[in-house]
C-alpha cells in the first residue's frame, strides 16, 4: 500500500479545493459532503461527493505512471506472441473522458455500468464524475457459491461487449461490482481499434484468472463455455501466462491450462459442435 501512495502521487490539498468548487459550482450545491477513499489505486484520487456522486482526479503523474503500465502490459503481449494493444493518454483530461466515453458505450450495450456523469478540466487535473453505486461488492468479496451462480452470467456480459465489437481491458475481480444480484463493469481501459480481436481473447483469459481462486479452474471453464467456445477459450489461454505475471491477478495458469487441454481433447472424442459464438 505503501509503494502503492508513492507511485500514485498525492493531489496538493489547494488543488482538491478548487476541484470541490468547481463541483459546487456545476452541481449548484452550496456544501460538500466530500469523503476520499482509500482505495488499491494507481491512477487517480477517487472520492464519494455527497453520496450520490463518484469522483475520480486524475493527475499528470497518474498520466505517466498509465503510460509506464501500457508499456509493460504492451510488452507482455509481445510475448503472448501479438502486438500491443494497449493504449496510452497524453494528459489527465484525456485520461479522464475516455472513462466518461468508455463507460457510456458500455452503458449502450445494455452493460450495467455506473451513469457517467460528466469529464472536465481543473488546471492540469482531469477530473471524471460517475454515479456513485452505493452497497456493492467486489466479485472477490462474495462467498463461493455465489460466485459459482453469477460466474455465467459475468461470461455473458462479456460476451455482449465483445459482440459489439469492443473490449475491456482491465478486466479482474476489482473491476466487477455485484450490486442486488447483478453485475457491473468500471475502469475499462483503453485498447486499439487493430487489436480488439486480441484484446478479446486477453478479456477472456482475464475473466478465467479473475474466477480460477474464487470457483476453481473446472467451474470457471463450465461458465465460459455457455458463452463461448473451447477455439475461443483456448485462443485465449495464450494469454494466461502474460495475465499470471500480472500483480493484480494471482491464480493457478496450469490448472486452467490443463483443463482447457482436457475439455478440448473431450470435445474432439464427441466430434460436436463448439458452444458458443465466434466474434467478428
Amino acid at each position: 500500500m505503501e509503494l502503492r501512495r508513492l507511485v500514485r502521487g498525492r493531489v496538493d490539498w489547494p488543488d482538491l479545493e478548487r476541484v470541490v468548487r468547481e463541483l459546487a459550482d456545476r452541481y449548484d450545491r452550496d456544501e460538500l459532503r466530500v469523503r476520499f477513499l482509500d482505495a488499491d489505486n494507481w491512477l487517480s484520487t477517487p472520492m464519494v461527493v455527497d453520496d450520490d456522486l463518484f469522483v475520480k482526479v486524475i493527475t499528470k503523474q497518474n498520466t505517466l505512471v498509465h503510460t509506464l503500465f501500457t508499456t509493460g502490459r504492451n510488452l507482455g503481449a509481445f510475448s503472448a506472441g501479438t502486438e500491443g494493444f494497449f493504449e496510452r493518454y497524453e494528459t489527465p483530461f484525456e485520461m479522464a473522458r475516455h472513462e466518461l466515453e468508455a463507460t457510456e458505450r458500455i452503458r449502450e450495450l445494455g452493460v450495467n455500468a455506473p451513469e457517467p456523469i460528466e469529464a472536465f478540466e481543473v488546471g492540469d487535473l482531469g477530473v471524471v464524475v460517475l454515479e456513485y453505486l452505493p452497497e456493492f461488492r467486489t466479485l472477490d468479496e462474495l462467498d463461493r457459491e455465489h460466485d459459482r451462480t453469477l460466474a455465467p452470467d459475468l461470461f455473458g456480459t462479456l460476451r455482449t461487449v465483445h459482440d459489439a465489437g469492443l473490449a475491456h481491458g482491465d478486466l479482474r475481480a476489482e473491476n466487477v461490482l455485484i450490486r442486488d444480484d447483478e453485475i457491473y463493469f468500471i475502469d475499462a481501459t483503453n485498447v486499439s481499434a487493430a487489436g480488439r480481436e486480441d484484446a478479446r481473447s486477453y478479456d477472456l483469459a482475464s475473466a478465467l484468472a479473475a474466477l480460477e481462486p474464487l470457483i476453481g479452474p473446472a467451474a470457471a471453464i463450465d461458465a465460459a463455455l455457455a458463452s463461448y467456445s473451447i477455439e475461443e477459450l483456448l485462443a485465449a489461454s495464450r494469454f494466461l501466462d502474460f495475465v499470471a505475471i500480472r500483480p493484480d491477478h494471482e491464480f493457478d495458469a496450469a490448472g486452467l491450462k490443463g483443463e482447457l487441454g482436457k475439455r478440448a481433447t473431450t470435445d474432439v472424442d464427441r466430434g460436436s459442435d463448439s458452444t458458443g459464438s465466434s466474434w467478428p
